[in-house]
């Protein structure tokens, strides 16, 4: 059985970072928002509310973490470019799943997606470099480069349309 926790495995930190590489990823978090409106697409109230596997998330509140986490992300990248390897902050990202706004109508995350995700883009395109050479500083993973994070985080895209799709496949929506 597939491990539905990790439906595309886990994102190698170990792999060398090319130029065609960056471009893939950069071009993965561009499509995301499209590819999450057309994965939620026709769901209903039920659906959404349905745990892409027994004791997750459900539909809803992955559709909600995407725009926190990458939120988060896009301040990091702000953050490296603009300061000597900031140590930046953590969340909780599952008490953050579980605040009133992760029970919202996902228009509104997808709509927040969209626009932060374009911004994000931008930013990311117009790197060098020496731009994806800077880091920030976690408290539990250590030194990340950007280089490294765009990965993560277009892996980050990918693992969670693959919790939405996987279920509606198993569940034949």
């Amino acid at each position: 059985m597939n491990d539905l926790r990790y439906p595309i495995g886990y994102f190698n930190t170990q792999i060398g970072i090319s130029d065609i590489l960056i471009e893939n990823w950069i071009n993965v978090i561009e499509m995301t928002p499209s590819l999450l409106r057309d994965a939620v697409r026709g769901l209903n109230d039920e659906q959404l509310d349905t745990p892409y596997r027994p004791g997750g998330w459900t539909v809803r509140q992955v559709v909600h973490h995407l725009p926190d986490s990458h939120l988060n992300s896009y301040v990091r990248f702000k953050l490296a470019l603009t300061e000597d390897t900031p140590t930046i902050k953590p969340y909780m990202e599952d008490k953050w799943a579980e605040l009133p706004d992760s029970k919202l109508p996902v228009e509104i995350s997808l709509k927040l997606l969209e626009g932060l995700h374009n911004r994000w883009v931008n930013l990311l395109r117009s790197l060098g470099p020496d731009d994806l050479e800077k880091t920030f500083l976690h408290p539990d993973s250590g030194e990340i480069s950007l280089g490294l994070n765009i990965g993560l985080y277009a892996w980050h895209c990918q693992h969670h349309l693959a919790h939405i799709n996987s279920l509606r496949e198993r569940q034949g929506w």
